[in-house]
């Protein structure tokens, strides 16, 4: 498998708005996304920090496409986790491909 797999590039973390229903946050369930790192959207709806700005989501550590983890990875939003379900496995899909062209990177295999 590929070193730039699901988990290690980053891509899509500085890519794509991740916006989600606020009972995924940790002010609603253990476990959840930490609320300091959303901003709202509407009354029911908030975004990860960073994805409609630069876009980079506030809980992407490191280089994207060298050595890039999410900081959050195992309370990360509904939209994170249902993203490219094969990519940990270096098969990508048509959104991970988008997200990686967009930093030069070449697609995981189909």
């Amino acid at each position: 498998m590929s070193d730039d797999h699901c988990t290690r590039c980053g891509a899509c973390c500085a890519a794509f708005r991740v916006d989600f229903h606020r009972s995924e946050l940790a002010s609603a369930t253990a476990g959840g996304v930490p609320d300091g790192m959303t901003v709202p959207v509407t009354g029911a709806l908030v975004r990860m920090r960073g994805t409609d700005e630069e876009p980079r989501c506030v809980a992407l550590a490191g280089e994207i496409g060298v050595r890039a983890q999410c900081t959050i990875y195992s309370s990360r939003p509904s939209p994170c986790r249902d993203f490219a379900p094969y990519a940990a496995l270096g098969i990508g899909e048509d959104g991970c491909g988008r997200a990686r062209a967009r930093h030069g990177l070449p697609p995981l295999q189909s």
